[in-house]
């Protein structure tokens, strides 16, 4: 049969990105509504109090217990101090949960284990995670919008080597204070697709326009901020953010910096 034409086409497509739009929102909502039973989940699992993970990232138990509640919404740069504190990424608290128990085992050297270790800069042989969904649709990214900042993934399950991100920051919002730089683990690669965004590494400040692509160490104090009047749109990557044993102090709970998402 041949597709419709005309105002019965026109009509037909809308309804259809409607529903495409209505289960990529429900599902995006479903997304959020797991974060803080995952992160209570995670924080029992290490054995540690509601109190004493508020001391860690300077918060207050009370505002802990309303974040696993789902009672109350985390800045950006809380949460990702909450992820990191959990040795968590925001990947994993914010994507589906594979049924891992119908997965058939992989062969060979790589085998599956929840004690992953980062291949690079080491001598022995890596263990790697089985990509279960390599797919990902547009409509099924999970997403996190904070603080002006949005961040949809775009691997369908974590990826504990590598966080692969679709970013917007809209006219006003940056990663953190000005007076504030963050820094963590890993290295970072970014390439902006519209709009505008000043990114400080370090002493130096960079504007990228559409086109333009970055990369630096993300132990280098840098801070990502959008001055200019329309959004900024770009394509964000981490290597090796959880694998990096530089790092030895936990991420400013002011920052609005999300390698990690999530």
């Amino acid at each position: 049969m041949a597709p419709p034409t005309g105002a019965a086409g026109k009509r037909g497509a809308s309804a259809t990105r409607r529903r495409a739009n209505g289960s990529s929102t429900a599902d995006r909502k479903q997304n959020m509504d797991q974060v803080g039973p995952r992160l209570r989940k995670a924080r029992e699992a290490r054995g540690l109090s509601v109190r004493e993970i508020a001391r860690r990232i300077s918060v207050s138990p009370s505002f802990v217990s309303q974040v696993e509640t789902g009672k109350a919404s985390p800045s950006v740069g809380t949460l990702y101090s909450l992820v990191n504190e959990l040795g968590l990424s925001l990947d994993e608290v914010m994507g589906e949960e594979p049924d891992r128990a119908h997965l058939p085992a992989p062969s060979g050297a790589f085998v599956e284990s929840p004690a992953l270790q980062v291949p690079w800069g080491t001598d022995s042989v890596a263990t790697w995670p089985r990509v279960a969904v390599p797919l990902l649709r547009a409509q099924g990214r999970p997403t996190i919008k904070l603080s002006g900042v949005t961040w949809e993934r775009l691997t369908h399950d974590d990826d504990p080597f590598v966080d692969f991100l679709y970013v917007t920051y809209s006219p006003g919002s940056s990663s953190c204070p000005d007076d504030a730089l963050m820094r963590h683990g890993g290295r970072e690669y970014g390439h902006v697709i519209s709009g505008r965004i000043d990114v400080q590494v370090g002493f130096e400040l960079y504007n990228l326009g559409p086109g333009d692509s970055l990369n630096f160490d993300s132990m280098t104090p840098h801070r990502l901020s959008n001055p200019y009047s329309e959004p900024c749109v770009a394509v964000w990557v981490v290597v090796a953010r959880k694998g990096d044993d530089r790092v030895t102090t936990p991420p400013d709970p002011a920052s609005n910096h999300l390698p990690a998402l999530i």
